[in-house]
């Protein structure tokens, strides 16, 4: 009796250790998520953008096919590589978030410069292509290419979210990133997927719905998605530019570099005399503008010399929205 009593201490005291683990995971992952927003914006916004031009049958198919592609890229390829460079070369972490930033940075600028200065309407689709008439080849090829402008955005998301993880041990690290991952690909094509068809809803509450106001809010449905995508085009472009001049300031901090990250708090802290909500508008704000300094410089390397090497080595531009 007293040995099973032993037996079921024990497993009691594994199972309160399994729920503590539990616990540190998904605080973790929570966190660790929360610090990816501006980049999970950015990738909501990007990807319906290649739905365009196609059946509305064949729109949740695409949406799966991209979503699959990018659990592979972060499961497959980046969860390995964030952990090998975790155990192996951490100092790895700070300057590939800072390459990271750059390129929020950039991408957030050229689509600005874009709308603001002139610009050839004809020079192809979001993944550097006109438009072909076979549509089988036009999906593969969106599908493609969206799943390699995934590819950045999910290995930004794994580097943020590694430099977030705070728990000790190969395993819980593993477990956290791949929570991490699978969590917020599920948000975000879900969220694509409800963004994609909410106009589809629109138009068939707007013909079979039996009341007048079931009907005028399918009405209203499809007249406010296309604001909606605009807005998220908007944010999702801030959010890059914000969230790429952060990372850049905070990772130069951690390599020992403190001026840029002391001058904004300073500053937030003399205008914001305490008020938490403006000293955070501030060191955004802040924050938005040395990001998009970065970001202009960056366009003329990035278009001039990074993308035709990128073509180069893997046929399209890189990180073609």
């Amino acid at each position: 009796m007293s040995g099973l009593l032993a037996l079921l201490d024990d497993v009691a005291g594994i199972a309160k250790v399994a729920a503590a683990s539990v616990d540190d995971i998904a605080g973790a992952a929570a966190k660790a998520g929360s610090k990816t927003a501006g980049v999970l914006i950015d990738d909501a916004a990007v990807t319906p953008k290649y739905l365009q031009g196609f059946e509305p049958a064949r729109e949740l198919p695409i949406i799966w096919r991209i979503a699959r592609g990018s659990l592979v890229n972060k499961l497959v390829f980046l969860l390995p590589a964030a952990l090998l460079m975790s155990a192996f070369a951490p100092w790895l972490v700070w300057p590939l978030l800072i390459l990271g930033g750059c390129y929020l940075t950039f991408e957030g600028a050229e689509k600005i410069v874009h709308v603001l200065m002139p610009h050839d309407d004809h020079s192809g689709g979001p993944d550097g292509s006109h438009d072909i008439g076979d549509p089988l080849h036009l999906e593969e090829q969106k599908v493609q290419g969206a799943i390699k402008t995934d590819f950045i955005l999910s290995a930004e998301i794994m580097v943020i979210a590694l430099s977030t993880i705070e728990i000790e041990g190969f395993w819980m690290q593993a477990v956290t990133l791949a929570v991490v991952g699978v969590a917020i690909t599920l948000f975000v094509y879900g969220a694509v997927a409800v963004i994609v068809k909410m106009d589809d809803i629109g138009l068939w509450l707007s013909q079979v719905g039996r009341l007048g106001l079931t009907r005028a809010l399918g009405r209203g449905i499809v007249k406010f998605m296309p604001w909606l995508l605009k807005a998220l085009t908007v944010v999702g472009t801030a959010a890059m530019i914000w969230v790429g001049g952060s990372i850049i300031v905070h990772s130069l901090a951690e390599m020992g570099w403190h001026a840029p990250e002391a001058f904004i708090h300073h500053l937030s802290e003399d205008y914001g005399q305490g008020n938490g909500l403006l000293e955070w508008a501030i060191t955004a704000g802040v924050d938005f503008v040395l990001g998009f300094v970065v970001g202009l410089i960056l366009i003329p390397i990035g278009t001039k010399l990074v993308a035709p090497v990128w073509a180069a080595l893997f046929g399209g531009k890189a990180g073609a929205h």
